[in-house]
């Protein structure tokens, strides 16, 4: 097991390198990689000299903030995906499930909607960031009953609010006109198109902090992972971990969504692979499901951007199109080994 966690951490560090030269390089205006490090190094005052012309600034001004957003956003949303399905117990878990993308595009499509601009073009951001959070608070607290805040009372409020969500969300579009419609929609459907480095700032203070919060849940989770009441005897506090671990998952994806809009399957379908590789402990599942994240959301914004240019791809569609299926197979598979759902 040692020797594939080592492997698969490896494997997906050199993904991610690669990956963030040619998400740099490839684009209307290409750059050879020799290129791309050269400026790297001389902006770092090591050596060597920048690439002449317009092709340093289209470096530092567009690319390298969309592939550094890139990856806080990816390593955001595995992450939390991987909390989450520790917080539940269940693999099929992911942040969507609290209602935090349905808030926060809940927040988004207002604002657009009804035109508010209070703060300039942080205003749909920083609206999708509060709404994600204030989603997730009032799950939380609408499903706890006696102090106590049970699994299934959780989803079944998530479910309820996401419905909830979608009619608001439908509602505010029916009064839309055509540029608010696709504004929103083109949000809704993830992209990385509109990054700027001031993005990529406010951003990397929650991702940092979800980042290297989320990893101290790990021993708790793995006790979590026995049942809820011999978790109790080994001194877990249950509501406590819920708590604070789901604000954590709540920081994380608020930030990812407010910045980059809804790309869905990452946080399900990324910590599953992880889990299948190196096993569930969750000591090693959640940096290197963060890490596993990154790589996906990379490489899909260079698919994004490349496979159809110069017409770009929503993100969010592009994992859909591939974790759709990879969550049918993972129902099949699960239905398969436990006989049944009954």
């Amino acid at each position: 097991m040692r020797t594939r966690r080592l492997a698969l951490v490896l494997g997906l560090g050199i993904a991610l390198v690669l990956l963030c030269l040619l998400g740099a390089g490839i684009g209307a205006f290409p750059s050879p990689v020799a290129d791309v490090l050269a400026s790297v190094a001389h902006r770092l005052g090591l050596a060597g000299a920048p690439p002449t012309g317009y092709l340093d600034a289209v470096l530092w001004q567009i690319r390298f903030p969309r592939v550094l957003l890139g990856v806080l956003v990816g390593a955001s949303l595995a992450c939390a995906g991987a909390v989450m399905q520790g917080v539940f117990g269940n693999p099929l878990a992911e942040p969507a499930v609290v209602g935090v993308s349905g808030g926060a595009a809940v927040a988004a499509s207002a604002v657009t909607v009804l035109g508010v601009t209070a703060l300039g073009t942080w205003t749909l951001p920083a609206a999708a960031f509060a709404g994600g959070l204030v989603t997730v608070a009032v799950v939380y607290l609408v499903s706890r009953s006696g102090g106590r805040t049970e699994v299934v009372t959780l989803v079944l409020t998530g479910i309820a609010v996401n419905a909830a969500t979608g009619a608001v969300i439908n509602l505010l579009l029916t009064y839309s006109n055509d540029a608010q419609l696709r504004s929103v929609v083109f949000w809704m459907m993830g992209s990385l198109a509109q990054t700027t480095w001031p993005k990529v700032l406010a951003v990397l203070p929650c991702a940092i902090a979800g980042l290297l919060l989320a990893p101290l849940f790990a021993r708790q989770l793995d006790l979590l992972a026995l049942g809820e009441r011999p978790a109790r005897h080994l001194g877990v506090h249950i509501e406590r971990l819920r708590g604070t671990s789901m604000f954590v998952v709540a920081l994380l994806t608020s930030a990812a969504v407010a910045v980059a809009g809804m790309i869905g399957f990452v946080g399900l379908v990324v910590p599953h692979v992880v889990r299948m590789v190196i096993g569930p402990g969750h000591r090693y599942l959640i940096p290197v499901s963060a890490l596993g994240g990154a790589v996906v959301v990379v490489a899909g914004d260079l698919v994004a951007r490349t496979a159809m240019a110069p017409v770009e791809l929503p993100i969010g569609a592009l994992t859909a199109l591939v974790g759709g299926p990879f969550f049918f197979w993972l129902l099949r598979r699960t239905r398969a080994r436990q006989g049944g759902w009954a």
